[in-house]
């Protein structure tokens, strides 16, 4: 996880390449208790348009795979890279650290690197249950200490319409 990123050497990889698989945010804290933080991959070392992710095993961040496909997304954005990198770590940190009631309905964290504007989302797998989607969002928000309203779509949305619904199905 100490390799330098260069240009789109990502893209070289194919579109996903997972580099370690658990069944619970509780075994990847586990297996990595001692240093999970000193080897946490800072997303703002990845190109412009690059997408980096941690999922659950057995899940892939597309809105096929099956734990994913009645989902959708919080998303978060920012303008600067460290808070790119603050606030991956954090959710990181968060998800291994069992900080949400709700943690069996998210599947995963995506960081997209952009040029204008970054952004991180949360994965999740029922985007139907208002109530365990709002419980989410509150968390998330209070553990990224954001201010800004931070909005979920559903992936059937994006899927039909190519862009999530304006301002998202849910909001805090």
């Amino acid at each position: 996880m100490g390799e330098k990123v260069r240009g789109n050497e990502l893209a070289q990889h194919g579109p996903v390449k997972g580099l370690a698989h658990y069944s619970s945010w509780v075994g990847c804290r586990l297996a990595h208790k001692n240093n999970l933080y000193d080897q946490i991959f800072r997303p703002s070392k990845l190109p412009t348009n690059a997408d980096f992710h941690l999922f659950k095993a057995g899940i892939e961040p597309k809105w096929e795979d099956p734990e994913c496909a009645n989902g959708g997304k919080w998303t978060v954005t920012s303008n600067r890279k460290a808070n790119l990198d603050d606030m991956w770590l954090e959710t990181l940190l968060a998800l291994v650290g069992e900080q949400f009631d709700e943690a069996d309905e998210i599947c995963g964290v995506v960081a997209s690197v952009r040029q204008r504007q970054d952004k991180l989302s949360l994965w999740t797998k029922n985007a139907a249950n208002e109530a365990a989607q709002m419980g989410i969002g509150r968390k998330w928000k209070e553990i990224l200490d954001v201010t800004d309203k931070i909005s979920y779509g559903f992936h059937d949305d994006s899927r039909k319409e190519r862009s999530a619904v304006k301002g998202g199905r849910y909001s805090v």
